[in-house]
């Protein structure tokens, strides 16, 4: 099931409450694709995305509404399930940004991409889909059609 994961790093989550690309992206997919995301990911969401909206003049209970909705669909996946591969995270993610080692991890953990914008991840051994390139691995993970015809 590895190829039907992806871990969505916490700019993704913030660009899910912001906009609307990533949010009608999540929502198109998350029947076809196991999405996931550390619980680090949606603290982080929780932290920068009140300054982001104060500095738009956007009004703030709307954004943690539709930050909790991300959360029915994405899996917050728990610290300690991806404590394990913290030390094999860092070590490839090295100096660029050691705070993104649990999106790693989990990329680890699961052995799948991640959807992000942050380039820090390229280089880790770990495929990574930009939004604007995202559509073509949701695409690639269709469930298969079932027109009723057998092989023959």
């Amino acid at each position: 099931m590895a190829g039907r994961n992806i871990v969505l790093d916490a700019n993704i989550l913030i660009r899910g409450v912001l906009g609307t690309r990533v949010h009608d992206l999540v929502l198109q997919n998350a029947d076809k694709v196991s999405l996931n995301a550390p619980a680090a990911a949606f603290a982080e969401a929780r932290r920068y995305v009140p300054a982001l909206l104060a500095r738009r003049g956007i009004e703030t209970s709307a954004a943690a509404a539709k930050l909790n909705a991300l959360m029915t669909l994405v899996n917050v996946i728990d610290a300690a399930s991806y404590e394990p591969w913290r030390a094999a995270a860092l070590e490839r993610i090295g100096r660029r940004d050691p705070d993104d080692w649990p999106a790693l991890a989990c990329a680890l953990m699961f052995g799948c991409p991640i959807w992000t914008e942050d380039a820090d991840f390229f280089g880790t051994g770990v495929a990574t889909w930009t939004t604007s390139r995202v559509a073509i691995f949701f695409l690639a993970h269709e469930p298969a059609s079932d027109d009723g015809q057998e092989d023959a």
